[in-house]
């Protein structure tokens, strides 16, 4: 089966929200169009428990953008976003959401951050999605969403490593660019691993 990942089209993504993406709200339509394609759709959802310890809140005298050691791995310290049961959090309204098979959540333990919709950041501890995935016998995914420099990046390479045939719809993910070149770098790098690139 060829399933599509939607990765975390939510609110605090969007302009407007807490760690906006720009031009993040165009994914929604594209993810539209796509959804109907695909007999399986999961989206991803990151699920931070307040007091994140990706949040810079949480570490004094550090800024947002500051990257440290976080239980022995590199950590950006971002602003506070998609906290559980909060309005940002929540999957974007426009989404056709009706049509989303699963929805799983990921970053939902304070002292890791996980960037992809399969594993947390160490890959310490699995999201469930890979099972999901494997218990429907999917061999091939698509993959679109925010942000392409960061959890969709880590995504399709968790795809790849997962042994899944993974595919990325360009048009369908904005990514966040913090530092200039970094969503090239990481559309190069997913080609390198084997990610076709729509």
């Amino acid at each position: 089966m060829h399933a599509l990942i939607l990765v975390d089209l939510q609110y605090d993504f969007m302009p407007g929200g807490a760690l906006a993406v720009p031009g993040g709200d165009d994914v929604v339509e594209v993810a539209n169009q796509w959804i109907p394609k695909f007999e399986l759709v999961v989206a991803t959802q990151d699920w931070h428990p307040p007091g994140h310890l990706s949040f810079a809140s949480q570490h004094p005298h550090r800024e947002i953008g500051e990257q440290i050691d976080l239980n022995g791995l590199e950590q950006i310290l971002w602003p506070e976003h998609c906290i559980q049961g909060s309005p940002g959090a929540e999957l974007h309204a426009d989404l056709d959401q009706e049509q989303i098979d699963a929805v799983i959540p990921k970053g939902t333990d304070t002292s890791i951050d996980s960037y992809s919709g399969f594993f947390d950041n160490g890959h310490r501890q699995a999201t469930g999605l890979g099972d999901y995935l494997n218990e429907r016998n999917v061999s091939e995914v698509t993959i679109m969403g925010l942000a392409t420099d960061y959890c969709v990046k880590f995504t399709a390479l968790d795809a790849v490593r997962h042994g899944l045939k993974t595919n990325l719809v360009q048009a369908g993910c904005r990514g966040v660019d913090l530092n200039e070149g970094d969503i090239q770098r990481a559309l190069q790098e997913m080609q390198a691993a084997g990610v076709a690139l729509i």
